[in-house]
């Protein structure tokens, strides 16, 4: 599981031509492109989607392209979905699968276009394509690459909190065994935080919030470097400021977990943006609306300097991510 590096990535994308149409060509930290469509932006983004828990697959893959879509400021309109599974696939599960999709589409106001459905040798399970797409007016797009230097850290959920709600889903047995019932019971419950399409959609209407980033796949560590990277900038960020739930601690304890995979777990849903100070009381308003807790983690710094001071003590900021994602979730009791 997991990206690939910067550079390889780079090196992948080399041969795509320049379109003079293209305002955010296929970039490094980029989750979504955008094009010129007569006198407005289109924002597109494509997610796949496997590994998940199965009674969630259709509403998770509509949310994550959206969730994307609606951090560069665009409303998500339209999407196209794929369906892939294997030879030996049941019809019964592409149906289920798209009237999840359906249903999650209705909630966010998408219309779907077209898709495919197909099965494959080589495959061994579902695997879901979703590409999203919506209109945003030129001057309010907001791009990941435009944080200041003294803006603020924002995070607005709990880092990890993807795998604490996937592993208390399909992995009941051991997650009550680690957290006791009722708090695993809890945690499967909020599969919906994994969206962020209506937070991203409001704090972008914020003046002074300038970029903005899901900590998907490599969590906080992915995340804070793209962002820092794309805007040239550093920062620093302390440790005791990041929201840490008790029960992600318990991972940590049970799976010998480094404070660099905490940093790295799967977080989807989880906003980090910069946000400038005169903004953060506004900020701090529109997620308490939303039910969320604002956590300014630190602060995005002109020197490429990336630094995490814990217990008082500053050391470099880890710029790998390593994502316990899948030994979490394939644990044994």
């Amino acid at each position: 599981m997991g990206k690939l590096a910067s550079e390889e990535l780079r090196k992948l994308l080399g041969c795509i031509k320049r379109d003079p149409r293209m305002i955010v060509p296929p970039s490094p930290g980029f989750d979504s492109g955008v094009h010129l469509l007569g006198d407005k932006y289109v924002v597109v983004s494509t997610d796949p989607c496997i590994g998940v828990p199965e009674e969630w697959f259709g509403w998770l893959l509509i949310n994550y392209a959206a969730s994307d879509v609606a951090l560069f400021g665009a409303k998500p309109e339209f999407c196209t979905i794929n369906l892939l599974g294997p030879v030996s696939i049941e019809p019964r599960v592409f149906k289920v699968a798209l009237e999840q999709a359906c249903s999650a589409a209705d909630e966010l106001g998408m219309a779907i276009v077209t898709g495919h459905t197909g099965m494959y040798v080589g495959l061994s399970k579902l695997v879901g394509v979703c590409t999203a797409y919506g209109t945003v007016e030129k001057g309010n797009l907001i791009i990941p690459s435009n944080a200041k230097a003294e803006d603020l850290i924002l995070c607005t959920k709990p880092v990890g909190l993807e795998i604490l709600v996937n592993f208390s889903m399909m992995n009941k047995a051991l997650a009550q065994k680690l957290f006791g019932a009722a708090q695993a019971a809890k945690l499967a419950g909020l599969v919906r935080m994994q969206s962020c399409v209506k937070e991203a959609l409001q704090l972008a209407k914020i003046d002074g919030v300038h970029a903005m980033h899901d900590a998907t796949e490599g969590g906080l560590v992915a995340a804070l470097n793209e962002m820092a990277t794309a805007s040239d900038l550093g920062f620093r960020v302390v440790f005791e400021k990041i929201p840490i739930n008790p029960e992600t601690q318990k991972l940590q304890e049970t799976f010998q977990l480094l404070d660099v995979q905490v940093l790295s777990m799967s977080s989807t849903g989880m906003i980090i943006a910069a946000v400038d100070s005169q903004a953060k009381e506004q900020v701090e308003k529109v997620l308490r609306e939303n039910g969320l807790t604002a956590a300014f983690l630190g602060v995005f710094i002109k020197s490429k300097n990336r630094v995490l001071v814990k217990e008082g003590k500053a050391t470099p900021f880890p710029q790998v991510a390593d994502d316990p994602y899948e030994r979490i979730l394939s644990a044994k009791v």
